[in-house]
Order: C-alpha cells, then sequence, then structure tokens
C-alpha cells in the first residue's frame, strides 16, 4: 500500500514565478516493502508502473529520491514540476487540476506543459469538470 496525507497547501495556488521558489508544504507518506517488491515485479516482467493520483505519485517520488524505489515513510516536501524526471511511475490515472497548482505542474512533469496545455485546451472545449470531483484522464506519456 502506499499513503499519503494529504494538506490543505497541495490546493494553494503556486504564486511565483519560478516553481524551484514555491514554498511546499509537508505531507506524511509511507510506501510498503510490499509495493516496492510490486513496482519491481512488474518492470522485471517489462510491465508499466500506473499510478492512482497524485498523491501516489508524491509519495513514491519521495522513497525514489535517489533513482531507485525503497520502502520509506516520513514528511515530504518533493515539489514534483516540469523538469523533474519521474522515474517511479510510467502513467497517472488522475483528475483534471486547477491552473497553478502544484498537482496540475505534477501531472506536467510527467506528461510535459505543452502536452497537458494541449489535453487541457480540449477538455475546456469539451465542458470537462475540473477540480476533486471532476473528470479524469489516464496518462501514459
Amino acid at each position: 500500500s502506499i499513503t499519503l496525507h494529504v494538506g490543505l497547501g497541495t490546493f494553494l495556488p503556486v504564486t511565483v514565478e519560478d516553481p524551484s521558489e514555491h514554498p511546499m508544504h509537508a505531507e506524511w507518506y509511507r510506501v510498503s516493502p510490499e509495493t516496492v517488491s510490486a513496482v519491481e515485479a512488474c518492470r522485471a516482467r517489462g510491465g508499466r508502473v500506473v499510478a492512482v493520483g497524485t498523491t501516489s505519485v508524491r509519495a513514491l517520488a519521495s522513497c525514489a529520491a535517489n533513482g531507485t524505489l525503497t520502502a520509506g515513510e516520513g514528511l515530504t516536501r518533493l515539489f514534483l514540476h516540469p523538469g523533474c524526471k519521474l522515474h517511479c511511475v510510467d502513467g497517472l490515472l488522475t483528475n483534471f487540476h486547477l491552473p497553478r497548482s502544484t498537482l496540475l505542474m505534477l501531472v506536467s512533469a510527467l506528461a510535459g506543459r505543452e502536452r497537458m496545455l494541449e489535453l487541457y485546451a480540449e477538455a475546456i472545449k469539451e465542458g470537462y469538470r475540473f477540480y476533486s470531483y471532476g473528470d479524469a484522464m489516464l496518462l501514459l506519456p
């Protein structure tokens, strides 16, 4: 299992021009040894690791800071934004996030900023709903 206790800071907009200057809030996470084994087994058989939710990605990335996924728990202030390399997942099932949110920047780190702008333009054109109770997307970059 993977746990990340989402804080209110997740939903605060990024107000600085340079994302690396955004003061990221801390959230508690845990990635179990069983999860690490499942990810390793998936990779060994040539499969893709697809996270469900940005919280799963943040927890996994917090345990893969050195490029290798290890079990662990603690507080993370990891801010995933374009330019960050995500070695821990190959895809993501998530909802559509609000502009200037850390969550939109996280999905842009996975799929690329330009691609996300294209996808969001299509979602707006088609009347998709955004935020936590909105429509969902499967990203397989």
